[in-house]
């Protein structure tokens, strides 16, 4: 039976490490083709090398998505390589929290630089192709932190918020294309996510939190889950964190 994943052509930024990486995993198992982007190149090298001699389909090309460029030849190879994209899975993030107060104008201008405006990119890129083939599923990823503020993690925080309300105007627009998108907001999940953060005292209480993370794969069956569905079924937004976890 057609789990409607086989087969089908998956871009995917960020997929160096973490969720990324074990959503390409996943997906590349259930027989999805998979297409791979992050800044390590000899990461998602050694990762689509990996799948191919496990006999699974996978390409690479090195990405930073904070340049509307490299994103856009991410999404070109995936057409150029397998024929179409069939899902823009925009994973790459990073979470340098800081008190406002301290002003950390860069890590501030790199969240937003990541987290939204490779979002945005994502979009430019692979909106077209997949208006031309009217087919598509859009999948983003946010935060619990989209959906609440903690003192410390404001402008994540809005770039996650931002990405969800980006996400939801973009499922208006695209009814008339049979383009699908989902939301996804994971709470504290295994990844590096907390090593992009520069301030001492901020990482240690993060790491409290990340204490009790649950596996990425957690995420990997949850982006299959949305794009498992049938075609006229639209999963729009999927919160979840580790039982344990409070906030």
């Amino acid at each position: 039976m057609n789990d409607n994943i086989h087969g089908k052509v998956v871009v995917i930024t960020g997929a160096s490490s973490g969720l990324g990486e074990a959503a390409a995993r996943h997906l590349a198992a259930r027989g999805a083709r998979v297409v791979l982007g992050a800044r390590r190149e000899e990461r998602i090298r050694a990762l689509a090398e990996e799948l191919r001699r496990e006999g699974l389909q996978a390409e690479f090309l090195a990405t930073d998505v904070t340049r509307r460029e490299d994103v856009a030849r991410l999404v070109d190879t995936a057409i150029r390589t397998f024929g179409r994209i069939d899902v823009m899975l925009s994973n790459a993030g990073l979470m340098p929290n800081s008190r406002l107060e301290r002003l950390k104008v860069e890590d501030w201008e790199r969240m937003i630089d990541v987290n939204l405006k490779g979002v945005l990119y994502g979009i430019a890129a692979a909106l077209p192709p997949m208006q031309r083939q009217n087919s598509g599923h859009f999948i983003h990823v946010s935060s619990v932190a989209g959906h609440k503020v903690r003192a410390g993690g404001a402008v994540y925080a809005a770039t996650k918020h931002a990405v969800r309300a980006l996400s939801e105007g973009l499922r208006q627009e695209v009814k008339g294309f049979n383009i699908r998108t989902t939301i996804i907001s994971p709470g504290a999940v295994d990844t590096e996510l907390t090593g992009s953060i520069t301030e001492p005292d901020i990482q240690a209480t993060m790491k409290k939190v990340y204490e009790s993370a649950i596996p990425a794969d957690s995420f990997a069956r949850t982006v299959a889950f949305a794009i498992s569905q049938p075609d006229e079924v639209d999963i729009n937004e999927i919160l979840f964190r580790p039982t344990s976890q409070e906030n």
